[in-house]
Formats: structure tokens, sequence, C-alpha cells
């Protein structure tokens, strides 16, 4: 696994764990993520010698560490720009420590879409084998 560009394009997690705390409403995040996705999964495809799947999959753990670590330590703003996810934290089963659910869903997202990303890397590889 090329472990450079694992990190290279976990950076997008980097830029959307700050924009997801300041400006991106939850209602449009999944159109930037997306995007991000389909622009990983090409140079996954490109630049990877193979185990396309499981670059793609760390590229998503890795985004998820930024992500969860931003809202975390961001929290007041994020709960701040975001009521309708301040409103589901409530309803968990600790309301009274959003940033513990944080960390606790965090990682689920991180292991879905990473199993996402992975899928978009390895169907990118084989495109660009068939060219």
């Amino acid at each position: 696994m090329n472990y450079k560009l694992i990190f290279q394009l976990s950076l997008f997690g980097l830029a959307m764990a700050i924009a997801t705390v300041f400006w991106i409403p939850s209602n449009i995040e999944p159109i930037y993520w997306l995007i991000i996705f389909i622009i990983c999964a090409y140079f996954i495809a490109l630049k990877s010698s193979g185990k396309y799947f499981m670059s793609g999959f760390w590229v998503g753990i890795t985004n998820c560490i930024w992500v969860t670590a931003f809202h975390i330590i961001f929290a007041h703003d994020y709960m701040a720009n975001h009521p309708l996810e301040t409103e589901m934290l409530a309803k968990m089963p600790f309301p009274d420590s959003p940033r513990l659910m944080m960390l606790l869903t965090g990682p689920v997202a991180g292991i879905v879409s990473g199993f996402v990303l992975g899928l978009f890397a390895f169907i990118g590889s084989r495109i660009l084998q068939k060219k």
C-alpha cells in the first residue's frame, strides 16, 4: 500500500473536518463527500500498484480520525451550527456527553465510509485497467 498517498488523500478529510464544523451544513455534506470519494478513488486506482480496496478503506479510516477529532475538539461550534445533529445526540444513550457520543459513532461512520471508498477505488481500478 502507498501510505504517502493514503495520508495525502486523507487531507480531504482534514479539510472536511474543518468545513463541516464551521461552514458546510449537514444537508449538503454528502455531496462533498461523494465528490471527494470519486477523486480519491481515481487517484488510488491511478497511483496504487494493488490493494485498491484496502487503500480506499484506510483513507476512509484516516478521514474518520480527522473528522471525529475536529468534531470533538470543536463540539460547541459543531453543535451550534448543526441543530439537527444536536437534537439527535440528545436522544442517544449519553445525552449529557455529546463528545463521548461523537467518539463512539465516529469510528462506525469511518468504517462504513472506508468500505464505500474501498469499493469506489476497486471499481475505479477496474475501469482504468480496461482503458
